[in-house]
């Protein structure tokens, strides 16, 4: 089953590509890599939640949002590249958290994003990945998740 097949089978409608907030382009490739700038989980252009996780937000409030900001990147990518089938292999993605001081649960946050790449991608989905609390984001978004795919 195709990556598009799965997305309609999980009843995801990719958005269009978010553009850039700033001095910056989405995605760059290098060879048969592309790496996608940090995404924010915007929807229409706006964060459904501020604040930071553990405080704020709640842990399933930020996983969605996880959900959300790969999908974002999904949709980058696949107007980058035309169709998702093209993708090799998920590499790497780091997830920053912004975080309440006690809160440790970083890794629960973005497990939602690694999830949902098997889901849509199968085991070419599977990655290495580091998930960082940090105190503060751009627009006070709860969390920002970077990635590197080939193609």
């Amino acid at each position: 089953m195709s990556p598009e097949e799965r997305l309609k089978q999980l009843g995801i409608v990719l958005p269009e590509a978010p553009p850039p907030l700033g001095s910056y382009i989405p995605i760059v490739r290098t060879g048969s890599l592309l790496f996608l700038s940090g995404i924010l989980p915007l929807i229409n252009g706006k964060l459904l939640r501020q604040g930071c996780v553990g405080k704020e937000i709640s842990l399933d409030e930020a996983r969605d949002d996880a959900k959300t900001a790969t999908v974002n990147a999904i949709s980058i990518l696949k107007s980058h590249i035309g169709r998702l089938d093209k993708v090799k292999q998920c590499v790497r993605i780091t997830g920053y958290i912004a975080s309440a001081s006690q809160f440790t649960e970083q890794p629960k946050v973005l497990n939602a994003a690694s999830d949902l790449l098997v889901e849509i991608f199968g085991e070419i989905g599977r990655h290495t990945r580091s998930a960082i609390g940090v105190n503060i984001l751009p627009l006070n978004a709860p969390l920002e998740i970077d990635f590197i795919f080939e193609v």
